[in-house]
């Protein structure tokens, strides 16, 4: 049976190679999504010449050809690397000729020679990746399967075509795919794979930290990213790329008294926070949140384990993290930070007397964070002890309801003072100083305080009265 891929686009493309004299196959990632029906925009096509001489830039006279033949979208061509691509109906279309790659031991940029498809294919990451289907009109739909890619994808199982301290040596960033595809796909990386990555993770240090990076993005996004972490901490990857996570493994004990393994009960948070929510950077708030617990452990025979103050210490560590992998430093980065610092905030005021002034500071904090704030804390309780669990469920609801009264009745989120420093100065004939922080200041708290509504007579009032407690006087 013919297997049709995007047959719309693959068949005319089929034709134009034909009429070139060369062979032409989809392979790669559109293939294995084909048979594990999930959606791919992307089409690579490899080329290969049916004559001698010729074939270095292939690709990119099937895809000039190709693009006429579609309708005329322009080809992008990188002469260099002998590709070209063009984006068509929405989908992006990939041309190279068929090579075969060979390594030197400090880059993971390979030296690229022609090849035949069956180079081409032993060149990919694994199996399940090395799936070629024909679109030559004698021959469309036709699988070629020399590794058993199939029979892998229907096992759920990654393996390499290759000898994987090969693979994996050649191109460290394989070893970080291995575990992406895991987590996003639920597969069983092979046993002799996953032993070679533990073999190879030190050869990760020579892929940038933006190539990194998006393979952590794309393990944060998969349905349960507690699988990718495990994985990355069990081959050893983890200490190299995210050293302050990994460190919260392991349980210490002393006179018999340990705490809870830091790590896995991060992973569960963040497990749980990706049921309810797909926002990327509260993700990375969630495996963040209790980073800061190291370097703030101790322990005291009355006590037992403390962690005093680590929510302010995983704070101040988010700006070097970000920066060090390479992720936005802006308004991502201060979202992540202010949900590292605050994530405690909610589990105190559940544990204690839900007076109406914490929560109007929680509110004015968080601003229009609050909700994901919630979500995250709500995330946190992963206690096994079932009526310590309700309790802090119960106590949790009340919190919540008590954010939306308030919110309701006195507009706290995002509120800037009724009175400002402007208005101050304008009052008073006097330039900026310190006295207008301090009034300024103090009208906030006694909102939040609940000691006047947050409104602008009541809050002018007070400021009438500060003034004079500091000898200022209104200019007629």
């Amino acid at each position: 049976m013919a297997i049709e891929i995007a047959p719309a686009l693959t068949r005319p493309i089929g034709l134009e190679a034909d009429r070139l004299g060369m062979d032409a196959y989809i392979v790669g990632g559109v293939v294995r999504d084909f048979f594990l029906q999930r959606p791919c925009t992307d089409i690579d096509i490899v080329c290969v010449g049916r004559h001698e001489g010729g074939e270095v830039h292939i690709g990119i006279e099937l895809a000039k050809a190709a693009s006429a033949a579609l309708g005329g979208s322009k080809v992008s061509v990188f002469k260099n690397f002998g590709t070209a691509s063009f984006t068509c109906n929405g989908t992006e279309l990939e041309f190279v000729g068929a090579r075969r790659e060979s390594y030197s031991h400090d880059s993971r940029k390979p030296i690229v020679e022609n090849g035949t498809l069956e180079d081409d294919q032993r060149r990919r990451d694994f199996t399940v990746n090395a799936l070629a289907v024909c679109i030559n009109a004698d021959r469309y739909g036709e699988l070629v399967d020399p590794f058993g890619g199939l029979h892998d994808m229907d096992s759920g199982i990654l393996r390499t075509p290759l000898d994987p301290d090969i693979t994996f040596s050649d191109d460290p960033l394989r070893m970080m795919r291995a575990i992406r595809f895991a987590s996003q796909l639920g597969f069983h990386i092979a046993d002799d794979t996953f032993e070679a990555i533990g073999r190879n993770a030190k050869r990760i240090e020579i892929v940038s930290a933006e190539r990194i990076t998006a393979e952590l993005n794309k393990i944060m996004l998969s349905p349960t990213p507690s699988l990718g972490y495990k994985l990355l901490q069990k081959s050893g990857l983890l200490p190299l790329i995210l050293p302050e996570i990994s460190a919260l493994a392991g349980v210490e004990t002393v006179d018999g008294r340990g705490h809870k393994d830091i790590f896995y009960h991060t992973l569960q948070v963040l497990d749980n926070v990706s049921v309810d929510s797909d926002n990327l950077w509260l993700r990375w708030a969630a495996l963040l949140h209790d980073m800061g617990k190291p370097g703030v452990k101790r322990y005291s025979p009355s006590q037992g384990w403390t962690f005093h103050g680590h929510e302010a210490r995983g704070a101040h560590m988010v700006k070097r993290l970000f920066r060090r992998l390479r992720l936005p430093l802006g308004a991502e980065m201060k979202y992540v930070e202010k949900l590292v610092m605050l994530h405690m905030r909610p589990i105190v005021l559940a544990e204690d007397e839900v007076t109406d002034s914490a929560v109007r500071r929680l509110l004015f904090e968080a601003g229009d964070d609050i909700d994901d704030l919630m979500l995250l804390c709500n995330a946190d309780i992963t206690t096994k002890n079932e009526e310590k669990q309700r309790r802090h469920r119960r106590n949790f609801e009340l919190v919540k309801r008590k954010l939306v009264e308030l919110e309701e009745r006195d507009r706290i989120r995002n509120f800037q003072p009724p009175v400002s420093g402007q208005d101050i100065m304008d009052t008073f004939g006097i330039g900026p100083c310190h006295e207008i922080g301090i009034i300024k200041d103090a009208i906030k708290d006694a909102i939040l305080d609940g000691q006047i509504p947050n409104e602008r007579d009541a809050a002018w009032q007070m400021m009438l009265r500060l003034a004079k407690d500091l000898g200022l006087k209104p200019v007629a």
